[in-house]
């Protein structure tokens, strides 16, 4: 059976070296990273094999998208947030790979397990090379950006939590390409 909901993605532009200043603090973020039971143990997770800092400095131009979902009823248990998810973790990621080919640049997912291999068969934990890296990207969060403050001063969306196994009125996603192009038109 298929959720129904409403997705809105909302753009934000920004100077790479502006959304970095105002936004990443690696450091407290790379906590909670190292908190998670996924650390080092899927190839879209941190520690990366890439250093994060040079990464970001190719860049001059941030092209970020946050997905707010509402689902159409209310109250679901918060086990039914994959099923609302993952459409719009793919529509997202094929958009985000489209205009790597097309403009340039590199893209940053959804954190949260990878959508090319079957959940908990990341060759990640037994040393060997991921399958998709042509697909795999990081999430702007692994990479040590605070979602929460981007998706309330960037977008006007407060990052919302399920309580008592419900989940909250509306679920949000943010991913981005951070690129050099003159002009990026996202059409998600």
């Amino acid at each position: 059976m298929t959720l129904s909901y409403h997705a809105e993605d909302r753009i934000a532009t920004l100077p790479v070296a502006e959304y970095t200043a105002r936004f990443r603090d690696a450091e407290r973020i790379a906590g909670y990273c190292r908190a998670c039971p996924s650390y080092g143990r899927s190839w879209g997770c941190p520690p990366f094999d890439f250093d994060v800092e040079t990464r970001l400095a190719q860049y001059r131009t941030a092209l970020l998208v946050a997905t707010k979902i509402t689902p159409a009823e209310r109250a679901l248990p918060l086990a039914e947030a994959r099923r609302l998810i993952r459409p719009e973790r793919q529509r997202l990621e094929a958009r985000l790979l489209d205009l790597e080919r097309t403009c340039g640049g590199r893209s940053f997912a959804y954190a949260g397990s990878c959508l090319h291999c079957p959940e908990e068969s990341c060759t990640r934990p037994e040393g060997l090379p991921c399958r998709h890296p042509e697909l795999v990207r990081p999430s702007l969060e692994a990479c040590g950006f605070d979602i929460g403050r981007t998706t309330s001063e960037l977008f006007g969306i407060e990052l919302r939590w399920g309580r008592e196994g419900r989940m909250p009125e509306y679920l949000t996603l943010v991913c981005g390409l951070f690129h050099n192009a003159e002009h990026v038109v996202w059409n998600g």
